[in-house]
């Protein structure tokens, strides 16, 4: 059996690595499943150099599409257009995507007109955002696949509601969380660390990159500025998004608290996380591995998909709401923050899972 795996961003690469593991350990088992590796060049990213794929054992793709950046429309048609060539020259019995960029869409939709399975991972996840480009592709990608591998019942919920027969649903868990078990113990001290003489629990990290939060100046900067006073007695340390730092550069916001700093490879920043005080960010992915990793985690939305990190795990959505923003800091200050868990079947061996269902599925 032969499967072509899709990437098409920095994060698609973490969720496949240990599902490509785990294939690979199937085949030193006698099993008949092969893959191929393609990256669309979705987003071209510098830091997906070889030493990205070194540090992080990840296998490097097989092929490039480098479609690279443009509009919805553009960047749609041509990854759309680039991987069709890409069937053509290498059949395949299935197509697996992972996650929800505008790759997986794609990919999903020349798959099935070319008669090909799909397998989604991390499928059936909503926000009910549709301002959000990552929801219009969940749900054009969920409504054309085959099998389902989903990461809570949240996912398995919501499947159900859309009519998904419960034989093509597989609750796996999340493979994320596969790839930071595998990492934990190789996460690597960042030299901002000494050079500000951080302390365990005596920080907080902070990203921001939605266009809900930097793409308007002023907002963004009443933003910073309320959390950066009501923090004051920490250091923020704030990995900035190449977005966000040209928004940035147009304003005057210095604080003694408040440390700009380049992004951080995936080790560096999970170390940081790992020992902060707390987290604020925008990001989906964020506050998937501060509830495993039992941080506080404050997110500046006003909607997620990955709704057990608020109901299970350390998460709090404020959106850019003052009042909910000051409250939520002020809990963590008294050291009252809720105490998680960790949402169920992730443990680090959902990629398995995924391995032995395809196994099942194909009869292998």
């Amino acid at each position: 059996m032969n499967i072509t795996i899709v990437a098409g961003a920095r994060p698609n690469f973490m969720k496949i690595a240990p599902i490509i593991d785990a294939i690979k350990i199937k085949q030193q088992e006698g099993f008949n499943l092969n893959y191929r590796l393609v990256h669309t060049g979705q987003h071209y990213d510098k830091n997906l150099s070889d030493t990205f794929f070194v540090e992080l054992n990840i296998p490097f793709p097989d092929v490039n599409l480098e479609v690279k950046s443009g509009t919805q429309a553009q960047q749609t048609g041509a990854i759309m257009v680039g991987f069709e060539k890409e069937l053509e020259k290498n059949p395949t019995d299935l197509v697996m995507v992972v996650g929800d960029v505008t790759s997986t869409m794609a990919c999903t939709i020349v798959a099935k007109k070319a008669g090909i399975k799909v397998a989604h991972v991390e499928a059936g996840i909503r926000s009910g955002d549709m301002q959000m480009p990552e929801e219009i592709n969940r749900i054009v990608t969920d409504s054309l696949t085959d099998y389902f591998f989903t990461t809570s019942n949240y996912a398995n919920e919501n499947l159900a509601n859309l009519g998904v027969a419960k034989d093509k649903v597989f609750f796996v868990g999340n493979v994320m969380i596969d790839t930071l078990r595998k990492n934990e113990t190789r996460l690597k001290q960042p030299s901002i660390w000494t050079d500000l003489k951080l302390k365990t629990k005596a920080y907080m990290v902070m990203t921001l990159h939605r266009p809900s939060n930097v793409d308007e100046e002023l907002q963004l900067k009443k933003l910073i500025t309320q959390i950066v006073n009501l923090g004051k007695d920490y250091p923020i340390i704030f990995p900035v998004h190449p977005r966000t730092k040209k928004i940035l550069e147009g304003l005057d916001l210095n604080f003694n608290n408040l440390h700009y700093i380049s992004p951080l490879g995936y080790l560096e920043f999970n170390y940081l996380v790992k020992h902060s005080f707390a987290v604020l960010t925008d990001s989906g992915g964020i506050t998937e591995e501060t509830t495993v990793m039992n941080i506080p985690c404050i997110t500046l939305r006003n909607n997620t998909e990955r709704r057990e990190t608020c109901e299970i795990g350390t998460n709090i959505l404020v959106g850019n709401n003052s009042e909910k923003i000051r409250d939520a800091i002020k809990m963590l200050l008294s050291k009252s923050w809720k105490q998680g868990q960790i949402p169920e079947l992730w443990d680090g061996n959902a990629a398995h899972r995924i391995a032995n269902h395809l196994i099942e599925i194909y009869q292998l």
